[in-house]
């Protein structure tokens, strides 16, 4: 039996990302990049909030509470901009 999957390159699916600060309040979302001078990305590694990062948004406006490996992190709007994260749908 023939195997008759999907032809289009995994590509063609672009990954839906939005700043963290658009992201709802309850929701989390993965990170996927993090904007902004070397220094600043460097900094956000550092408090673990790097690529690939697990983030609940806790508060709904600015500043706002996150939740980054059983850590809470209190981010400005103009951080929290610079944070591009995949929405996890569900969790």
């Amino acid at each position: 039996m023939k195997h008759v999957g999907c032809s289009r390159p995994a590509d063609f699916f672009p990954i839906m990302t939005m700043p963290l600060c658009q992201l709802p309040a309850g929701a989390s979302g993965r990170v996927q990049s993090i904007a902004g001078p070397a220094e600043f990305s460097q900094r956000m590694r550092e408090m673990g909030i790097g690529e690939a990062a697990v983030v609940r948004k806790l508060s709904g406006s600015g500043p706002f509470i996150c939740l980054v490996n059983r850590t809470r992190l209190v981010l400005g709007h103009n951080v929290a901009r610079l944070i591009l994260v995949q929405p996890n749908p569900g969790a």
